[in-house]
């Protein structure tokens, strides 16, 4: 493990703006002091962060029964439930290889040499269904009391839950706000994917799908442990991809919802409701995709969408594949 601190510098082009949300504020990652082997997990909401992250513990740590909660070992830091210096003492005070949760796209966080970047993707249509689903299970009155401050913005993400998956994802479609002021939005999450997807080619950054995780697990993590430099014994990995599994996160949903150890969420069994890529499809009409499309279409790249609906498999396709 390494403990040499890092001088953070503009090493990706910073947002005009800082993106602060009723739950999280980007500014929390000024300076921050990193170590040079540091893992830094950005992602959009409910895209595959914390599979992700269970993913990276498996792999730091090389074994299934982990020391303590996934929150413990890798916290969010721009989350508001918490004190900064009580998350910053906590993060100092590890001796294993740091590997730290956001949702911050790449272009709201400081820059720091050796410094890996993990950016996660999954189909926008899944993660609105996902969304729906995560409200419904989020204790809203205990996140609110354990605010450090209370925001104006929290009309902006009502309390009421859409009436269901479609209503929800209409609504997520349609919101024009801006991505630095509300992160739970199809736009968001475009300009989150456009930051990762421009860097892609930088060394520093590995870009992980949540549909190619669930194809190739063990070819994924192989690909992600390459790139962070670990090594894991032969007989060691079958144990580590098996943990990794879905129903396996299911059955320790207790030691691994990002509740922070605070009852944030209502039942962690159900955060980890599915698994799967599609679901969207019982949900949305034609002339919801067409409209989708339409908004998409103008925000991402044809490269990007196919990436987004299909991971690493959609790369070779032709651009009438995107709405498949």
């Amino acid at each position: 493990m390494s403990t040499g601190r890092v001088r953070c510098r503009a090493r990706f082009p910073r947002a005009p703006g800082e993106a602060e949300s009723w739950l999280a504020d980007s500014a929390r990652w000024d300076d921050f002091e990193f170590r040079s082997d540091d893992i830094v997990i950005s992602a959009p909401v409910k895209s595959g962060t914390t599979w992700t992250q269970m993913i990276c513990a498996l792999l730091v740590f090389q074994r299934a029964d982990l020391p303590a909660a996934l929150t413990t070992l890798s916290p969010w830091l721009d989350m508001r439930v918490r004190p900064l210096s009580a998350v910053r003492a906590q993060l100092d005070a590890q001796r294993h290889r740091r590997f730290i949760k956001t949702h911050t796209p790449l272009d709201g966080l400081p820059g720091a040499s050796g410094v890996t970047y993990i950016a996660v993707g999954r189909d926008p249509r899944d993660v609105a269904i996902s969304l729906h689903h995560h409200r419904a299970n989020l204790a809203r009155d205990v996140v609110l009391r354990y605010l450090d401050e209370p925001s104006t913005e929290q009309s902006a993400h009502p309390s009421g839950i859409a009436s269901d998956e479609r209503e929800t994802f209409l609504q997520w479609m349609a919101n024009d706000d801006s991505p630095l002021d509300y992160q739970y939005s199809l736009r968001a999450l475009i300009r989150h994917q456009n930051t990762a997807w421009s860097r892609r080619n930088d060394p520093s950054v590995v870009l992980l799908h949540y549909s190619d995780l669930a194809r190739d697990l063990d070819g994924e993590m192989k690909r992600l442990a390459d790139r962070l430099g670990i090594s894991v014994a032969a007989e060691t990995w079958p144990t580590l991809v098996r943990a990794a599994t879905f129903s396996q996160k299911r059955e320790h949903s207790d030691q691994l919802a990002p509740d922070e150890r605070l009852g944030l969420i209502k039942d962690p069994g159900k955060f980890f409701r599915a698994g799967t890529s599609g679901g969207w499809r019982n949900h949305l009409t034609a002339d919801d995709l067409a409209r989708y499309l339409e908004r998409l279409t103008a925000e991402a790249s044809p490269e990007l969408i196919r990436w987004l609906h299909h991971g690493a498999a959609g790369l070779n396709g032709p651009d009438s594949e995107i709405s498949a």
